[in-house]
């Protein structure tokens, strides 16, 4: 199977918008979703049409643009005004990816670099930086996976949870890149899908991309996790992350601090593949990150079908923290990262 047959693009900019592919119809259709403006970016990524903390960056960043594109007649002083509630209004679509707010900030501070530029230079130049976070993703991505696929033996079963692939980053993926590689590579692989709960990314996202590309996985409940382990099925786990603390302490989709502590106590490697821009040194631990909490219907339905009684409380968050003590290695661009990593992590940017 070659390389470019799995190399999903899940958003792109086109002339004067952008394309993204709306994952909420996947598996059972390919719906591609134009965005126009400002608004309807911040409605698809709050609706999960688009998703995974490195393409919610790139699609910011766009966003961004068409949100001062149609600013007119107005001094730099107003401008950015101007441009701090766009960041801001963006910044409010989802809390725990720090790939957003990270997208966002490398564009105003190229806004104030600017500053005595006219008003359409400034624009044009962020556009450019738009295009240029997205590029930069998927040369990134590619690595993560190649420095990644170094890992995996020659026949190995992965776990893997939620979906990390093109659809959730510019190209490629993230732990998925790891898994495409190693697949590319020749490495004899089955990957264990959890079906990620209760969104079912795994299901309807990583079980397309794994299928699309040809390479051998089986779905399985979330739950099934510890049993595989403990029946020796499993050689390492690999996951991506919304955002990793200083001191390495990470966040990812919920369901993913249980797989850590059972990959802990069967002595199994727990990875996590990121880019650089998911980490964020501002906080010292993972205690800190704002973790989303999302609409209970999530969980009392079934699509439209009530899989719960009506008016009962329900808790739904999105994200959990894994204590970076339950990790063996990071996976980024620039490497596999090892403990201790709250001086490794800030060497990356040194």
């Amino acid at each position: 199977m070659t390389e470019t047959r799995q190399a999903v693009k899940s958003i792109e900019w086109r002339e004067d918008h952008v394309r993204i592919i709306d994952q909420t119809f996947l598996p059972s259709r390919t719906v591609y979703c134009d965005i126009r403006d400002i608004g309807q970016m911040w409605d698809a990524i709050k609706k999960l049409k688009v998703r995974g903390a490195p393409a919610i960056g790139i699609a910011a960043a766009y966003a961004f643009y068409l949100g001062i594109r149609d600013v007119r007649d107005i001094s730099y002083p107003g401008f950015r005004i101007e441009a701090d509630r766009i960041a801001e209004y963006l910044a409010s679509s989802r809390p725990t990816a720090v790939n957003l707010k990270w997208a966002l900030d490398r564009i105003l501070v190229t806004i104030h670099a600017l500053k005595d530029k006219p008003i359409e230079e400034i624009k044009a130049k962020v556009l450019e930086v738009a295009k240029t976070i997205h590029q930069e993703d998927i040369r990134t991505c590619k690595q993560i996976g190649l420095n990644g696929q170094e890992l995996v033996p020659k026949k190995a079963n992965i776990l893997t949870h939620c979906n990390t692939g093109g659809l959730a980053t510019g190209q490629y993926g993230t732990a998925l890149s790891m898994i495409f590689h190693a697949h590319f590579a020749g490495k004899k692989i089955n990957v264990w899908v959890d079906e990620t709960r209760p969104l079912l990314q795994g299901a309807r996202l990583t079980a397309w991309e794994l299928n699309e590309a040809e390479v051998p996985f089986k779905l399985v409940i979330d739950s099934a996790s510890g049993h595989l382990m403990k029946s020796g099925l499993v050689d390492l786990v690999v996951v991506g992350t919304d955002r990793v603390a200083a001191n390495g302490d990470t966040a990812n989709k919920i369901g993913t601090y249980n797989l850590s502590v059972l990959a802990k106590a069967h002595g199994i490697p727990f990875y996590v593949a990121l880019p650089l821009s998911t980490i964020d040194l501002n906080l010292e631990h993972g205690d800190l990150i704002p973790i989303e909490e999302r609409d209970g219907d999530e969980i009392t339905h079934f699509g439209s079908t009530r899989m719960a009684p009506k008016k009962i409380q329900t808790f739904n968050p999105a994200f959990d923290v894994t204590p970076a003590e339950n990790i063996t290695a990071f996976i980024t661009e620039k490497g596999i990262i090892r403990p201790p990593f709250k001086e490794n992590l800030r060497k990356l940017f040194e």
